[in-house]
C-alpha cells in the first residue's frame, strides 16, 4: 500500500524483509518542511503527538507525519545534541557510554533548508554543519554503506525499533518503524539493502512511535522527548 499527498510529498507504505514487516514514510527534504520539536509555549515537554498537533493548529499548521526523535532523560531532556529553529539546546555528546546511545559510532540527524543528513558524530564534530534542526541518537545503523561493526548477524536481541535514513545527496529521507521485534543487524540491513540508503540512525526501541495518517497510525504510549515532525499549512 502506498499513499502520497501533494502538499507534503509524503509517501508511506509497508515493506517486508523476510519475516519482518516495516512501516515507512519517505519525504523529499528539498520540498518537505521537516522540523524537531520538544516543548510547548509554556516550556513543558510536548510528550505526545496530540499535544504537538494542537500547538501547530494554533499556528495555522498541521502535522503531516511524526516520529519520536531520539533518546532522552527522565525529564524528557535530550541525551545528546538537540537544535530547534537554529538554537542549540543540548551540546554534542562524544565518546562511548553505557546503553544504545553510547554504542559508538552514533550520529546526528541534521535538517537544513534544502537537505537532511544522517551524519556520524565524529564527522559532525569535524565539520559542524549549520543545522536548522538536529537530534543526536545512537547507534548508527549504516555508516557510509557499512553496517555498524558491533551488530551481530546472529543476535537474539529483538525489539520494536525505529530510525531514519538519508541518501548521499541529502534529498531522500526515510523514516522506518518495525511492525514486529527485530535485531539491530536486520534493521540496518533493511536501510542499506532494501532501501538503498548509505547512512541511517537508530532513534529508539522501547519508545518507538509513529504518526502517519496514510497508514492509519497514531501511536499512543509513554510521553516522548524530542519529536520529528513534517508539517504543512493547515487546510
Amino acid at each position: 500500500m502506498t499513499v502520497a499527498t501533494a502538499a507534503s510529498a509524503l509517501d508511506c507504505k509497508e515493506m517486508s524483509q523476510g519475516n519482518n514487516i516495516y512501516a515507512l514514510c519517505e519525504v523529499d527534504a528539498r520540498t518537505a518542511d521537516i522540523r524537531m520539536f520538544l516543548k510547548d509555549a509554556q516550556d513543558e515537554p510536548l510528550g505526545q503527538f496530540d499535544t504537538l498537533k494542537d500547538m501547530l493548529e494554533g499556528k495555522g499548521l498541521s502535522l503531516v507525519f511524526g516520529m519520536n526523535g531520539g533518546m532522552y532523560h527522565d525529564d524528557r531532556a535530550p541525551v545528546g545534541l538537540f537544535i530547534e529553529n537554529g538554537v542549540q539546546h543540548m551540546r554534542l555528546v562524544r565518546g562511548a557510554s553505557p546503553g544504545n546511545f553510547g554504542l559508538v559510532p552514533n550520529g546526528v540527524f541534521c535538517i537544513r533548508d534544502d537537505r537532511a543528513d544522517v551524519i556520524e558524530t565524529e564527522a559532525y564534530a569535524a565539520d559542524t554543519p549549520d543545522c536548522d534542526f538536529a537530534t543526536q541518537s545512537g547507534p548508527m545503523l549504516v555508516i557510509d554503506g557499512e553496517i555498524h561493526p558491533k551488530f551481530l548477524p546472529d543476535s537474539t536481541s529483538r525489539f520494536i525499533r525505529n530510525g531514519v535514513g538519508t541518501s548521499a545527496d541529502g534529498s531522500r529521507v526515510v523514516f522506518v518503524i518495525s511492525r514486529i521485534p527485530v535485531t539491530f543487524h536486520e534493521f540496518a540491513r533493511f536501510f542499506r539493502d532494501d532501501l538503498g540508503l548509505p547512512n541511517a540512525l537508530f532513534l529508539d526501541g522501547n519508545i518507538s512511535r509513529i504518526y502517519a495518517p496514510p497508514l492509519n497510525r497514531d501511536d499512543r504510549g509513554f510521553r516522548m522527548g524530542p519529536i520529528i515532525g513534517v508539517v504543512a499549512p493547515a487546510d
